[in-house]
């Protein structure tokens, strides 16, 4: 078969009569609902482990907050935003008594237009002047609200705090350290001060050996001690409730979840997991994988992370992802710098923070990555990867790898969405 594999909004083709088999990982068809008001009512009437609906609880003259993902991850909630509005004014809640904000976490904060796309243009305009973005580094923004058994120090942010109610929505994929993303992540990073988010991701490591912590893994909560720490510091910034969207291959909305902030999530995990978990056989000599819309590569890590899970011990990656806004700003190539696994580490343990979590998950794996992407030559090196000029040359450096270590014809994986498709290797699987 020919390789076809996405880079943009370009479609690249090579041939494979070198490869012993190639097998494509893409996530399952879902359908689109039909009808998003009738969706929405439905989730919000009835509510997850809620025993009433929770417009139910709003009062007129109540000041409301909500909490709304930033334009690096994708939800669809401007498209319920309308009809939950609606619903709040049907309540008698002035719109001038609503705010929003966004959860950035660490993130730079959305331009307009990003706005545009995070609330609708029309909800842009009308909450103009009620919508604030997160600033995890600002100190007087936050209010500390608790302590986690971890001994995490939850500061956050006082508009979140200061409301009568506060409404967290966003979007659950499978996260490589969070377990998922949607639901707890929304409050603890999304609007938590920086350091309460460095120590919360410092978690990852193990206690005792330089390496990650082998229970901090993609699709699983119990036991992660970086999602239960995020769980429980969400606890005590105490949502009302929460609105998760799950979307299809297409980026449509497939199913929306409402309710409790524990129990909505994990229901919306367990139908996320079904959606973007992809069987695998066994991993492959060879994977090449795409991530086209990704801007930068703090984001396309999570293709290089997956596509990483589909291959063999000793294989090799080929990863497509043009990067258009760079490495991801100077936070995370201070990180890169370090040049090792042990320099990295050794930095962690001393001040954690995200950017360097995910330096140090990259430096680990991208040592078996070709990359074809709009990155420079030498923001390729710092990665610890090389840098090919098309997926042909790609192709060839990779064999060549490959035959050094006695593999002639090769097993090929294709994974064009690899951002969002998670690999499940079978337990017999070698």
């Amino acid at each position: 078969m020919t390789i076809r594999i996405p880079y943009g909004s370009e479609t690249l083709t090579a041939p494979s009569e070198w490869a012993e088999s190639v097998e494509s990982l893409t996530i399952g068809d879902v359908d689109s609902l039909p009808d998003l008001n009738d969706a929405f009512d439905a989730a919000i009437d009835h509510p997850i482990a809620q025993l009433e609906s929770p417009l139910d609880r709003v009062q007129a003259g109540e000041k409301l907050t909500i909490v709304v993902s930033d334009s690096f991850r994708k939800t669809r909630i401007a498209q319920l935003l309308p009809r939950l509005l609606q619903r709040f004014n049907e309540r008698g809640v002035r719109e001038g008594d609503i705010r929003f904000l966004v959860a950035t976490g660490v993130h730079r904060g959305p331009t307009p237009d990003e706005l545009d796309e995070i609330l609708g243009a029309d909800i842009h305009r009308r909450f103009a002047g009620r919508i604030h973005l997160h600033d995890a580094h600002d100190e007087s923004a936050h209010v500390h609200v608790g302590e986690t058994s971890r001994g995490t120090q939850v500061e956050a942010n006082k508009i979140a705090i200061k409301c009568d109610r506060l409404i967290v929505t966003g979007s659950v994929v499978l996260h490589y350290f969070g377990g998922f993303g949607g639901g707890r992540k929304a409050l603890l990073p999304g609007i938590c001060s920086a350091i309460t988010i460095a120590h919360n991701h410092a978690l990852n490591l193990d206690r005792s050996e330089n390496r990650l912590d082998p229970n901090v893994r993609i699709g699983e909560m119990d036991g992660n001690p970086v999602a239960e720490d995020m769980l429980e510091g969400a606890r005590l910034i105490c949502a009302d409730f929460m609105m998760n969207t799950v979307l299809n291959r297409s980026g449509d909305i497939a199913r929306i979840f409402a309710g409790d902030l524990e129990q909505a999530h994990r229901e919306a995990c367990t139908f996320a997991k079904d959606v973007f978990s992809v069987p695998l056989k066994s991993p492959a000599d060879l994977v090449i994988a795409a991530s086209s819309q990704t801007r930068n590569f703090v984001q396309t890590h999570k293709a290089l992370y997956n596509a990483f899970q589909a291959a063999k011990s000793n294989g090799q990656i080929i990863l497509l992802a043009p990067c258009p806004e760079g490495l991801g700003g100077e936070k995370f190539e201070k990180w890169l710098r370090l040049g090792s696994t042990e320099e990295i580490i050794r930095e962690l343990r001393r001040q954690s923070e995200i950017n360097g979590q995910t330096a140090l998950s990259t430096i680990e794996k991208a040592q078996r990555c070709i990359m074809v992407t709009e990155l420079s030559d030498v923001d390729v090196a710092r990665l610890g990867a090389v840098r090919a000029a098309s997926l042909d040359e790609a192709i060839t450096i990779a064999r060549a790898r490959l035959k050094e270590a006695g593999i002639d014809r090769p097993t090929v994986i294709t994974m064009p969405e690899a951002a969002y498709s998670v690999p499940q290797v079978a337990a017999t699987a070698v």
